[in-house]
């Protein structure tokens, strides 16, 4: 399995997949070697719990600045690792690759095994703008994918919609393409060992002000700034109400202009980066969690907030849609519009039986349909298609 990105290091849920992936395949009893790049206090080959993984020295400074270039490559220093770190009477049955980035070094290493290769989306060029494809990088990367696709012997997506626009935009036979999402552990979610990390809230608050939840990469497309003006009109019905929006990003300061603009910098506070322990501490604390995203591929930070128990505002796009429609487990509203979030918002907030039944239509989803034990299966039944007959 090749990713251009593992734990620790990552910007996205991407890192996350491929590693809780890679350990339930390996919980199935299966062998498996996870190749990527190499990152600073990384060694170069580890095995933990039946999972190989190689890494790459993948820096290449003297190539020039163009995403096109620089990964490509990379790429040779991901297939001369996989090539050399491990026995040479290795064999993989399944080349999986997760993404573009990936794109060359998985299709060399198919070939040079005779394996069978496996494409997983997590999105793609024309699904991250808007169903356009803009002219520059954006073009060359959507050629990448529309290759890595056709050399691709079976295709995931994780979600309904990807798989519908994958099959569509590169032309794949429909019969080749299966939706298989995002997994998570629950049993880690709803523990409460390190739950004393907290993050700081605004001044303003008390120790009973209700508490709307957020975080992720503060960037545009998350839609945090929706969420700053909807709480100039949940103020206004929940007293006391407070907001954090936890996380770092390039729209960093931007968000910060929205609060102001729109009056609430009192009542919302941006603590920044917060530690795994206390982000599920504030889900499990939060009286109401948001997920506020324009736009959204499938939305890892979904079922974490599920697995979380929380009582979930969700924006009806994309992957979230597909996670929470019709299954009673969040609230949901049309992406940007302030106005439907506040009142999704005030109803969680003052209908304490509606939250509560938020929180256990949560649970049985997660732990029914999501854990990664299950996705693993649906993951290997994939493999197993792939296989030459």
């Amino acid at each position: 399995m090749l990713s251009w990105e593992l734990p620790p290091a990552h910007t996205g849920g991407t890192a996350a997949h491929v590693d809780g992936l890679a350990h339930a395949l390996a919980g199935e009893g299966h062998d498996v070697v996870l190749v990527s790049r190499r990152t600073d206090g990384t060694p170069p080959v580890t095995s933990i719990g039946g999972v190989t993984v190689v890494r790459a020295e993948a820096d290449l400074p003297w190539v020039p600045e163009h995403p096109i270039g620089r990964t490509s490559s990379a790429n040779h220093a991901l297939v001369e690792a996989a090539l050399s770190a491990l026995d040479p009477t290795w064999r993989p049955d399944v080349v999986h690759a997760h993404d573009w980035t990936v794109a060359w070094a998985a299709a060399t290493l198919a070939s040079a095994h005779r394996a069978p290769l496996v494409t997983t989306f997590h999105g793609t060029e024309r699904s991250r703008h808007g169903g356009h494809v803009p002219l520059g990088a954006p073009e060359e990367i959507n050629g990448v994918e529309w290759w890595l696709a056709a050399r691709s012997r079976q295709v995931i997506t994780i979600t309904r919609l990807l798989a519908r626009q994958v099959t569509t935009d590169f032309e794949i036979d429909p019969d080749l393409v299966s939706s298989i999402p995002g997994g998570i552990d629950p049993t880690w979610w709803a523990a409460t060992e390190g739950d004393d990390e907290v993050i700081d809230a605004p001044a303003s608050a008390g120790p009973s002000s209700p508490l709307v939840f957020t975080w992720g990469r503060v960037q545009y497309e998350k839609g945090f700034q929706v969420l700053a003006h909807a709480m100039s009109i949940v103020r206004a019905e929940v007293p006391g109400v407070r907001c954090v929006i936890a996380g770092r990003g390039t729209y960093l300061a931007e968000l910060q202009s929205q609060i102001d603009v729109a009056g609430v910098s009192d009542i919302v506070d941006l603590p920044g980066f917060i530690s795994d322990n206390a982000l599920r501490a504030a889900l499990h604390r939060a009286d109401c969690v948001v997920i506020p995203s324009l736009y959204e591929p499938f939305g890892v930070i979904t079922l974490e907030a599920l697995a979380g128990g929380a009582a979930l505002v969700a924006a009806e796009t994309g992957g979230l849609a597909e996670l929470v429609r019709g299954n009673g487990s969040a609230l949901t509203f049309e992406p940007g519009r302030a106005e439907d979030l506040a009142a999704r918002i005030i109803d969680v907030l003052t209908d304490h039986d509606l939250a509560a039944s938020l929180r256990a239509a949560a649970r049985e989803l997660v732990e029914g349909s999501y854990s990664w034990g299950a996705i693993a299966r649906r993951t290997v039944d994939v493999y197993q298609r792939a296989l030459p007959t």
